[in-house]
């Protein structure tokens, strides 16, 4: 489960677009943070993406994506053009299809390879969409997880919410902010929707009164226990809120939110925070925010801050360009198995470790990850500072404040309050990666 927003120039304190994402997985499922240039293939060139091998194009552009370690897709990324793109799992009438088509994320990756502006990466994702369809496992360990998909595409100039379900779709265009999570938004108020969509729904009877593409195609079980309606609403009340105030900093509290001052990360049921812990095997297990990503556009190069990590209310958010190196040396690349060596892993340590005793060991690291944001929102803003310097500085201070961190957490009183089910749960999946 994700939750994705964009605010356009309309309502951000400096006139740019701002996405953020956070990317909900199952917890043992690292997600890997890559920077692929652009690059030009011979003719016939094939790709193969994650079940589906498909023509290659003859040109991609650069990208700077976050994918789950075993897939070829992305949940989130953005070109050197200024494309950017999150996508959503939703839950539709439609049966899924299994084999021999594409992951909404291959979608996502593709059209950020293929598309120069955000309304070419829409029209991209409807032409592979109706060519190859979508589907396939989307569940790492969960093999009986398949869905459809909606995407949240934007540029410096519009940001356009395309929605599916199966081969048929909706677009809209997003007018000043906009947030989707696990259920479809669009009603009857599209621009532009699939030729046989209305006529299809209209012969399966799920129209009943005016045509509205979300309550004709939403599978209302799914959608109801993803918890979507629920994150969504906050989303849309945070950047609401925040009207004319939206910045970088408020995106980053915006992707940490729990909607509560006393959060517990074992009490919910469903999954109903924006920032997702994993916290049980029916409702919350694809349900823990493996990363985040907030992309700021200008008419320069866009400023791209992730946490290349889970949790994001634990983490940092570091800054990324199209320069340079552009991503420093994080290690050995996150697996299926814990690795002290992996930046991914380290950090999951931690929260795993904090989630003993959660309020006091989130109290017992704000103060250090709030001083080193701000130094980097700073250098950033204030001194210009947009080098892959400023990047390999950001990660290498993280690390060390990792393994700080640990040490403290580690030194507490040994505290958990959490019920039996909770900690059964965590102790399993702790059990499977050798943390």
């Amino acid at each position: 489960m994700c939750d994705t927003f964009i605010a356009l120039p309309t309502c951000t304190s400096d006139g740019s677009v701002i996405f953020g994402k956070n990317s909900d997985r199952e917890a043992n499922e690292p997600q890997i943070i890559e920077y692929h240039p652009s690059k030009l293939y011979p003719k016939n060139t094939k790709l193969k993406c994650t079940y589906l091998e498909i023509p290659q194009v003859e040109n991609t552009n650069a990208i700077i994506i976050s994918r789950p370690f075993w897939m070829w897709g992305a949940e989130m990324g953005v070109n050197e053009q200024g494309v950017v793109i999150g996508n959503e799992a939703v839950f539709t009438r439609l049966k899924v299809k299994k084999a021999d088509t594409l992951l909404g994320m291959d979608l996502l990756r593709l059209a950020l390879e293929r598309a120069n502006s955000a309304n070419m990466a829409k029209q991209v994702l409807i032409d592979l969409l109706d060519k190859y369809g979508q589907g396939g496992v989307g569940g790492y360990q969960d093999k009986n997880f398949r869905y459809h998909n909606s995407f949240l595409i934007a540029d410096t100039d519009e940001a356009w919410v395309l929605e599916t379900a199966g081969k048929y779709w909706v677009t809209k265009k997003v007018d000043d902010f906009y947030a989707i999570s696990n259920a479809l938004t669009i009603t009857s108020d599209y621009d532009a929707i699939h030729p046989e969509a209305i006529a299809y729904a209209t012969k399966k009877g799920w129209v009943k009164g005016d045509f509205s593409f979300s309550v004709a195609f939403s599978d209302y079980l799914y959608t109801t226990f993803s918890g979507s309606s629920k994150r969504q609403c906050r989303a849309s009340e945070l950047l609401k809120n925040n009207y004319f105030k939206i910045d970088v900093q408020s995106s980053m509290a915006h992707l940490r939110d729990h909607n509560t001052q006393n959060f517990k990360p074992s009490k919910p049921f469903i999954s109903n925070s924006i920032c997702a812990h994993a916290g049980n095997s029916i409702t919350r297990h694809a349900s823990q925010t493996t990363s985040s990503m907030i992309v700021h556009l200008t008419k320069e190069k866009p400023t791209i801050w992730v946490t290349a990590t889970s949790a994001p209310c634990l983490s940092v958010f570091k800054p990324l360009w199209f320069k340079g190196m552009v991503l420093p040396d994080l290690g050995v690349k996150p697996e299926a198995s814990f690795n002290k060596e992996s930046f991914w892993w380290q950090h999951e340590l931690l929260h795993r470790t904090i989630l003993n005793d959660f309020r006091k060991g989130r109290e017992l690291i704000i103060p250090e990850r709030g001083k080193l944001e701000s130094v980097l929102l700073r250098n950033v803003y204030k001194e210009n500072k947009k080098s892959f310097l400023e990047t390999r500085i950001a990660f290498e201070e993280h690390w060390k404040l990792l393994n700080k961190w640990i040490a403290k957490i580690k030194g507490l009183p040994k505290v958990n309050t959490s019920n039996i089910f909770y900690k059964t749960y965590w102790k399993r999946l702790n059990k499977k990666v050798g943390v």
